[in-house]
């Protein structure tokens, strides 16, 4: 079931470690498949290394186990929140990568302080609200879904496929599970470029509207210039 997904689910998260964006087993991938409304998912708390196509979990978007040996990821109901508000996704990631942890533990957004955030970003990545007490010692990772979700009310998720957890890490996304890993690298990258930046001059300010639009939307969208028509 879902053999093509399982592969290229399993070959995301070992990127993660290839990107340097995890050790031991802090982060995980999945991705949808939208006809069925199945999710193939990393097991919890298996190495990178170790894990097969095999290994890989399906489950439903009530989070059931469809096919599968192994328990899903502990973040699994923050995926399905995700999935479930944001219908054009089809993959997810989850890091605690050093720089962007950093941000979120900070309770900050990583601002665009230059052209490199606005290539990817349309604006800032968000650092969604500290959880309750009541949430936390609740449904946990649903309700980090939730408070994500909430935070883009008024933003584009396509425009910023990446959010912060306050004190918590980095979820990021895309159309599929390469795509979601690698908004999740530039966001770690972007995060370091904004921490050095601030380090060197403390009074930055983000870019004009004018640069952050001539930058994000020359790679986005109908009337884009940037590289050859193929997916960017």
């Amino acid at each position: 079931m879902l053999e093509q997904l399982k592969r290229d689910v399993l070959r995301a998260n070992r990127e993660l470690v290839t990107n340097g964006l995890v050790i031991f087993t802090w982060g995980n991938v999945s991705a949808i498949d939208r006809a069925s409304g199945l999710i193939v998912i990393k097991p919890s708390g298996m190495d990178y290394d170790v894990m097969t196509e095999e290994d890989m979990v399906v489950v439903n978007l009530d989070g059931e186990v469809v096919e599968g040996n192994r328990k899903p990821s502990v973040d699994l109901y923050t995926h399905i929140e995700l999935y479930k508000s944001f219908d054009k996704i089809g993959a997810v990631v989850h890091t605690h990568s050093t720089f962007a942890t950093a941000y979120a533990q900070a309770g900050k957004p990583i601002e665009p302080y230059g052209t490199t955030h606005a290539d990817y970003f349309y604006g800032a990545i968000p650092c969604a609200r500290a959880l309750t007490k009541k949430e936390v010692d609740g449904e946990y990772e649903r309700n980090t879904g939730k408070v994500i979700v909430k935070t883009f009310a008024k933003l584009d998720y396509n425009a910023i496929p990446a959010a912060l957890v306050d004190k918590h890490g980095v979820f990021a996304w895309g159309v599929n599970a390469h795509k979601a890993v690698y908004n999740a690298t530039v966001v770690e990258q972007c995060a370091k470029m904004a921490y050095l930046s601030r380090g060197i001059n403390p009074d930055l300010s983000p870019v004009s509207q004018y640069l952050l639009d001539r930058h994000y939307l020359r790679k986005h969208g109908k009337n884009a210039t940037y590289g050859q028509g193929e997916d960017k």
